[in-house]
């Protein structure tokens, strides 16, 4: 699913012409931006957030070892 987000200030603009837009395609939806009050991160530094964050890796970890040299040798 995609969706695109039209800002409330651009509601009246754009809403009607980008859902005619992507009429045709199920899986886009138009909807407007409703979110109010301030940004709850706002006041906080950057580094705050970077500190919480935990990154993972969850690709299968490599095969312990060392593999045979692939180099064809000089005949």
């Amino acid at each position: 699913m995609i969706y695109c987000v039209i800002p409330k200030e651009l509601e009246a603009e754009l809403f009607d012409k980008m859902v005619d837009y992507y009429k045709d395609n199920p899986n886009v939806t138009v909807i407007i931006d409703r979110r109010e009050g301030p940004d709850r991160r706002a006041g906080q530094d950057d580094g705050s957030f970077k500190e919480r964050r935990e990154i993972r890796d969850r690709r299968r970890p490599r095969v312990p070892g060392t593999f045979p040299d692939t180099d064809v040798p000089d005949s």
